[in-house]
């Protein structure tokens, strides 16, 4: 039997959520519904999640002693890392020494936050398909990696998230730009790349994989539809919910996931992302966490993915059925602002059956993802064309 306290009593039950954007936004509001006390986190003042948690935080994550004091100080049940630039050492040690509880572990935690240690992991202990690939400490290690894996390839910073630092490379004479295009790019200062085969895909796919308590205590794994996505410069543009699949490229996508997931243990929602061709299936990251293409399973589910991750990471039960097909759009900042206003959410919602998102970001830049549309439909292309009609209908400007 799960018990939850009374926030701010001496029997509450209190979450850390380190990591206070959109995403972590909606993971506050689930367990707030579920009457949790939440403790947001983020390395600046009035960030999304901060303004509707009980508790807000501002401290550098990357700070090992900081974060340390941080958690000490909060004596927090559960510790949620919502980003992957965090001192994940810390978290480690404060875990092994039982001060607090990691989602979905500590070591999932810091194996996920580097390229390098996720695809070591999947590809050279899990044996799981993967694209050819080389980790590079220089531009002349890059320049050689390139020529022989071949081109195209794809650079990324070892330490990077939503695209930033990733360059799609054509031919020798990229090589350059993008490795320092890739030291602009990292989260933390690592001098380190992943030079990456391109695969000649069909299709790549987010499949949220949720591994939760089961009525008889164990942990089991359940499968969300799989999210179809579109990317620019490897940051997420758009998202449909369910895209479609063979079944034997399905039964193999969730073989990948629950391969990678079951070795990263714990609880909680599980962003793995997949690309397809067939029936094959090739692995390319995960995030122990929910995914910003999972944002369209605020439409498209009965339990979106930030409710699922709150249930899971409680050890309550969760539901994984698709509701209704859906989409997902972005909405950018389009200027460079703090406070800046918003037009025509009104004539956004005027399109049948769509919803908006705004995140609240205190300041705004011309491809800062400031909020979302949402679409459902019957049709996923229906779906898909009208969350893009919200989207484009919803403007950002400097009062």
């Amino acid at each position: 039997m799960t018990t939850i306290g009374t926030p701010l009593s001496p029997h509450a039950t209190r979450v850390m959520l380190l990591g206070s954007g959109e995403l972590g936004r909606e993971v506050i509001i689930a367990l707030v519904r579920l009457g949790v006390e939440t403790i947001a986190v983020d390395r600046y003042d009035n960030a999304p999640g901060q303004q509707l948690a009980h508790h807000a935080r501002t401290i550098s994550m990357t700070d090992p002693a900081a974060l340390t004091a941080l958690i000490e100080a909060e004596r927090p049940d559960l510790v949620v890392p919502e980003i992957e630039a965090i001192a994940t050492g810390a978290l480690q040690e404060l875990e092994d020494t039982g001060v607090v509880r990691v989602i979905p572990t500590a070591r999932a935690a810091r194996l996920t936050m580097d390229r390098e240690g996720i695809r070591r992991l999947a590809a050279e202990e899990l044996g799981v398909p993967t694209s050819p690939y080389r980790f590079c400490d220089s531009l002349a290690e890059l320049q050689q990696a390139a020529d022989t894996i071949g081109y195209p390839c794809v650079v990324k910073p070892t330490m990077s998230s939503s695209g930033k630092g990733q360059s799609y490379l054509h031919g020798p004479d990229e090589v350059a730009p993008a490795w320092d295009y890739a030291m602009a790019g990292g989260r933390v200062s690592q001098h380190r790349v992943i030079v990456e085969g391109f695969v000649d895909f069909d299709y790549e796919i987010t499949l949220l994989t949720v591994r939760a308590r089961s009525a008889d205590g164990l942990i089991e794994t359940q499968f969300c539809e799989p999210i179809g996505h579109r990317q620019v410069a490897g940051d997420y543009v758009e998202s449909w919910q369910p895209h479609p699949m063979s079944d034997a490229a399905l039964q193999n996508a969730q073989r990948v996931a629950r391969t990678i997931t079951d070795n990263l243990g714990g609880q909680g929602v599980f962003g793995v992302e997949l690309f397809v061709k067939g029936d094959d299936v090739w692995f390319s990251e995960v995030s122990p966490r929910p995914h910003d293409t999972g944002m369209t399973t605020m439409i498209t589910q009965w339990q979106n993915e930030f409710e699922l991750h709150a249930r899971a990471i409680l050890g309550l039960p969760v539901d994984t059925t698709l509701k209704s097909p859906g989409a997902s759009a972005v909405i950018y900042g389009g200027v460079d602002a703090e406070g800046i206003v918003y037009d025509g959410i009104d004539e956004a919602l005027r399109i049948p059956r769509t919803d908006v998102r705004i995140f609240n970001k205190p300041e705004s830049f011309v491809n800062r993802r400031m909020g979302v549309a949402l679409a459902s439909d019957n049709d996923v292309e229906t779906a898909r064309a009208n969350a893009a009609a919200a989207a484009a209908r919803v403007t950002p400007r400097v009062v």
